[in-house]
C-alpha cells in the first residue's frame, strides 16, 4: 500500500538529514567587527563524551541565560544567541565531531563601535564554565575588523612571538595575520581583515571556520608527537632484539632439541604480544592523522593564499610543522607491521621444527609397532604350530591306549601298527581343531553371529 502523505518515510527522513543545514539560519546573527574565541577538545571516549558535550552546551546556554527561541540544537551541533540591551550579541555555537568537540564564541559589539582588542570577552556577564571532557587540542582568539589593517608596527605591539605571519586568502581585501604564539592566556591570536565590501555574515563564517580547521587538526597531529618519540625508541629496541632472535634461532633451530625450541617460542610468544598490544595502541592513536593532513592542505588550498608585503606566508609555518609527520607516523606503522610479522613467522617457522620432531617419534614409533607385531605374528604362528603337534601327541597316545586294550581282547591283531597309522590321522584332526577353535573365538570376539541355517524346502 502507498503510505500516507502525511507520514514521511525514512528514506525521506534520511535525506532530509543529509541536506539539512542548520547553520545557515546562523549566518544572519554574524557581523563585523566581532570578537571570536574558540575552543577545541580531544575526546578520550567520544561514544560516551559526545553526548555529554551535548549536554553540557545546554548547560552553557543555561547558565548565560540565553532563550530558547534563540536556541538551535542538533544531535552534533548546535548554537544560542543572546542580545543585551546595550546592542551587544552573543552567539554561542557547539559542534561535536569524531574525534573532538569545539564551541565557537562570538561577541559582537553594539553597531559603529569599533574599539577591539584581544583578550576576554567583554560581554557583559559573560563566563566560560570549566570542562573536563577531553583534553585541550587548541585556544584561539580571532578579531574579526571591516577597516584595512593597523601597519606592521601596530600589528607588532599586539601578537606575542618573534614572527608575524600574514597572507591575503579568498579575494584581495581579506587579509589574516597572526604569529602562532599564545599568549598568557594560552590563546593564539589571529587579526582578520574581511573589508567593508566583504563583511558579510556569509564571508566571515567562511573565514573563521577555515582558520580554526587548519589549527584543530594542526594540533591534533602535533599532539601524537610525545607517543610517536616513545614508540620509536621501542620499536627499535624490538626490532634489535628480533634480530638476534633470529640469528640464534636460525643457526641452531636444525639440531635444537625440545626444551630449546619450547624455550624460543615462550619467549617470542611474549615479544608478540608486546608488539600486538603497541601495535594496537598506536593504530588506535595514529590512524587519523593521514586524514587529518589531508584536511589541513586541502583548508590551505581553498584559501587561494597570496603573500601579504612585509610578512611571511600562513603557509609557510603550517606546512613546516606538518610536513613528513603523517608520514611518519605511518612509516612507524608500517615498521610495527612488520616486525610483528617477523615474529609470526619464526613462530611459525619454530612451530614446523616441532611438528617435523613429533612426526618422526611418531614413525618411529609406527615402526616399532610394526615390528612388534610382525614378532607376534610369528610367535603366534609357532604356538599354533606347536598346539597342531601337543594335540597330535595326546590324540595319538590316547588313541594307542585304545589300540592296546583292543588288542588284548583280541579285537585288533597289532596295536603298534595301529597307533603309527594313526599318527597322521590324529595330526589332520589336530589342525582341523585348532582351525575350527581361532573361527569360532573370532567370530566371539567380533560379535559375529552364525548364519541361520535355510529352511528345507516342503515337498
Amino acid at each position: 500500500m502507498d503510505q500516507s502523505p502525511g507520514v514521511p518515510s525514512a528514506t525521506d527522513a534520511l535525506l532530509r538529514k543529509l541536506h539539512e543545514q542548520p547553520q545557515i539560519p546562523l549566518t544572519h546573527w554574524l557581523r563585523a567587527p566581532a570578537h571570536v574565541h574558540y575552543k577545541a577538545f580531544r575526546m578520550a571516549d567520544p561514544p560516551a563524551q559526545r553526548p555529554a558535550s551535548r549536554q553540557e552546551f545546554q548547560s552553557l546556554l543555561g547558565t548565560l541565560q540565553i532563550s530558547q527561541k534563540n536556541v538551535v540544537l542538533r544531535e552534533t551541533f548546535g548554537y544560542g544567541v543572546k542580545e543585551e540591551a546595550t546592542g551587544d550579541r552573543l552567539i554561542v555555537i557547539w559542534q561535536a565531531h569524531t574525534e573532538y568537540y569545539n564551541y565557537q564564541l562570538w561577541h559582537l559589539p553594539p553597531p559603529g563601535n569599533q574599539d577591539l582588542a584581544f583578550g576576554p570577552l567583554t560581554f557583559p556577564a559573560y563566563q566560560f564554565p570549566n570542562t573536563d571532557l577531553g583534553t585541550e587540542v587548541c585556544r584561539l582568539d580571532i578579531l574579526l575588523s571591516a577597516e584595512a589593517p593597523p601597519s606592521r608596527e601596530g600589528m607588532r605591539s599586539r601578537f606575542p612571538g618573534p614572527v608575524l605571519y600574514g597572507s591575503r586568502i579568498l579575494n584581495e581585501h581579506t587579509t589574516v595575520i597572526t604569529s602562532f604564539t599564545p599568549d598568557q592566556q594560552g590563546r593564539e591570536r589571529y587579526w582578520v581583515t574581511a573589508g567593508p565590501s566583504r563583511s558579510n555574515a556569509s564571508h566571515l563564517k567562511d573565514i573563521v571556520d577555515a582558520i580554526v580547521r587548519i589549527e584543530t587538526y594542526y594540533h591534533l597531529l602535533l599532539m601524537q608527537k610525545p607517543l610517536f618519540s616513545a614508540a620509536i625508541d621501542q620499536v627499535y629496541k624490538f626490532e634489535q632484539v628480533h634480530l638476534q632472535q633470529r640469528e640464534i634461532i636460525t643457526s641452531h633451530i636444525a639440531h635444537a632439541d625440545p626444551q630449546a625450541l619450547q624455550r624460543w617460542m615462550n619467549t617470542l610468544t611474549q615479544d608478540l604480544l608486546k608488539t600486538n598490544r603497541m601495535a594496537g595502541k598506536l593504530h588506535f592513536e595514529l590512524s587519523s592523522s593521514t586524514p587529518y593532513d589531508k584536511i589541513v592542505h586541502a583548508t590551505l588550498a581553498s584559501l587561494a593564499e597570496k603573500p601579504l608585503e612585509s610578512y611571511r606566508p600562513i603557509s609557510d609555518y603550517v606546512l613546516s610543522g606538518i610536513t613528513g609527520v603523517a608520514e611518519g607516523y605511518q612509516q612507524l606503522l608500517r615498521r610495527i607491521d612488520t616486525l610483528r610479522n617477523g615474529f609470526e613467522g619464526i613462530i611459525a617457522i619454530i612451530r614446523t621444527r616441532v611438528d617435523l620432531i613429533v612426526e618422526a617419534q611418531n614413525l618411529a614409533l609406527l615402526q616399532s609397532v610394526d615390528k612388534t607385531t610382525k614378532s607376534q605374528v610369528m610367535l603366534q604362528h609357532t604356538v599354533e604350530g606347536l598346539s597342531v603337534i601337543v594335540i597330535a601327541y595326546y590324540l595319538a597316545g590316547l588313541a594307542g591306549y585304545v589300540f592296546k586294550g583292543l588288542s588284548e581282547v583280541g579285537w585288533l591283531q597289532n596295536a603298534n601298527i595301529a597307533s603309527a597309522i594313526f599318527v597322521p590321522i590324529a595330526i589332520g584332526l589336530a589342525f582341523a581343531i585348532t582351525v575350527v577353535s581361532k573361527k569360532f573365538l573370532h567370530r566371539k570376539l567380533t560379535g559375529e553371529q552364525p548364519a541361520p541355517k535355510a529352511d528345507k524346502p516342503e515337498e
